[in-house]
This record gives structure tokens, sequence and C-alpha cells, in this order.
């Protein structure tokens, strides 16, 4: 049982104090906690007061404040821009760096990737507070969508880190293959190889930031994680999140895929791979666990991927 006033804890990252069920317009950085009451206040002040002369927007303008305000929410929460990341597409790389990072001891290399993954979910919980309607859910629920989702929201903001040219990913500031990941341990191999894949799978799509926030909204927000209570609110989160998805794709990829297969289509069916994927992860984290107890894992990866529970 996680206390709840654990420093670097779940629960202490999704704090309920913003009601984003409102469609307000973000400012270009985050606002204080003090601030954030303050609007909500307004907010709800204006909704009892003034409630006749409310006009409810239509289900167009709905998707469209949606799309705007998660894709305002993945660009806040992005440790680096596009524009960075294609900067640093092309670049030379560093040897030295790819030699050090395939040498390195098996151990070594999972703490490694831990952290790194550790600091991208920090992201992706700062994200998931800001989507619409996720902080009015229970805080329980709140804990119940990140634990089953930020491996599989990480997999998705991987896809941007991607050079499908080189086939290679931006790990840090160094350019490194798939294989520079790869250990003896066969279920560890699959699990890079199935990242890699889905990750690529992604990036061929090759969709706008707001797509891919909208797609990232969609899988965190799946009411068919075991142990949610208020199904059938993140229910309806999720298909407006949906349908904001598919407008949006229809606004930017007209034309199907393959056959009639819609780029939609293509991110929707690749739900459950990402769900396998998660699971191959807790598999091999709980095998190095199990050999290796003494190895010390960041609070937040502990606590997320806790293969006790």
């Amino acid at each position: 049982m996680v206390s709840v006033k654990q420093e670097g804890s779940v629960e202490t990252l999704v704090p309920a104090y913003v009601d984003s069920t409102t469609f307000v317009n973000s400012p270009s950085v985050p606002q204080s906690s003090s601030a954030r009451q303050g609007l909500v206040a307004g907010v709800q002040q204006r909704s009892g007061d003034d409630c006749e002369s409310v006009t409810l927007p239509n289900p167009s303008q709905i998707s469209e404040l949606l799309s705007k305000t998660i894709s305002d929410a993945h660009t806040r929460t992005c440790l680096y821009t596009l524009e960075h990341i294609h900067e640093m597409f092309r670049k030379p790389h560093d040897l030295s760096r790819l030699l050090f990072y395939k040498n390195m001891a098996h151990e070594e290399l999972w703490l490694e990737c831990a952290q790194k993954l550790t600091t991208i979910i920090q992201q992706i919980i700062e994200f998931a507070k800001m989507v619409p309607g996720f902080m009015k859910l229970s805080q329980d629920d709140q804990i119940v969508l990140l634990k089953a989702g930020s491996f599989e929201l990480a997999i998705i903001r991987m896809s941007r880190y991607l050079d499908l040219s080189q086939n290679c990913v931006l790990y840090g500031d160094t350019m490194l293959p798939q294989d520079a990941f790869f250990t003896s341990d066969t279920a560890e191999m699959k699990l890079v190889s199935c990242v890699f894949e889905v990750s690529k799978s992604i990036a061929e799509l090759k969709l706008t930031e707001t797509e891919l926030a909208l797609y990232s909204a969609c899988v965190l927000l799946s009411p068919d994680r075991p142990g949610l209570k208020g199904i059938g609110e993140i229910g309806r989160l999720s298909q407006a999140v949906v349908r904001a998805l598919r407008l949006e794709l229809e606004r930017n990829h007209s034309l199907p895929i393959k056959g009639d297969v819609t780029v939609c289509d293509a991110l929707l069916t690749k739900i459950p791979t990402l769900r396998e994927i998660s699971m191959l992860h807790m598999d091999a984290l709980g095998k190095l666990k199990r050999s290796a107890p003494h190895l010390e894992f960041p609070a937040l990866h502990k606590e997320l991927f806790s293969v006790d529970s």
C-alpha cells in the first residue's frame, strides 16, 4: 500500500487541485498552484451564477478545444522540441559513446535505462494532469491509469526520437542503434525489439504533434484497465478523445494507408500491442529483480512498476 504522503510517489505527483474538465486557453508556461485554484474558483462561480446565459459548444467545437488543450499539454511536457531532435539527428555519431553503451554491464544498463524512463514518465504524469477530465477522476483511478499506461505512453513518445533513415534513436545526446540495448537475455532482447518495432511503426505514420498528443491521451484514458472504478466517466472521456483524434487525422491524413485501412485504424489496432509490450517489460523487470534484489531503482520507477503487486 502506497502512502499518500510519500515523497516522489505517484500520489504526490497528481495532487487533486486542478479541475481540468473546463477548457481554458493554457499559457505558454505552467501556472502556479494558486493561479490554477483561482482560475477554477472563477469558472465554478460563473457556472453557478450565469448558467442561463451559457451556450454549450457543439461536438465539433468540443473536439477542437480538446485537441488544442491536449496538444498544448503535450508540447509543454516534452523534454525536447522536434526542431532540437532533428538537429541532433544531423550531428555526427559519437563512436566513443556508442561503445560506452554497448560495453555497459547488464545491471548498469538496466539502471541507466530506468533513470531515463523515469525522467520521461515524470513528464508523462504532468501531461496526464493537463488532459481535460483526468484530475476530476478519483485519485485511485488516476493512479491505476498511470501505472497501467505510463510505459505505453513512453513508447509512443519514443517515436519522436527515432531517425528512420539511420534506424537509430536519440538517447540523451547520443544516437544509438537498437542493438546497443541488447543483452544476453532472450526475454530482454524480445522486449527491446518489440519496443523499437512498434515505436518505428508509429514514427512511419508521420503524425503531427497534435495527433501524437491525442493518441497518447487515448491510450491513457483506457476505460478497460483492471481495477478502475469510474469506468463510465473514463469511457466518456475516452470517446471524446477518440472522436477528436479521428477528426484531426481525417483532416491531415485523408487517404487510407493500405486498402481501406486509415491512419486512425492503424493507431487503434496498435493499442493491444502496446499492452503486450508493457507486460513484457514487467516480466523482464521482475526476472531481473529476482536475480539482482540489491539493485536500487528510482523511487517513482519502483512505485509505477512494482513487481510485487
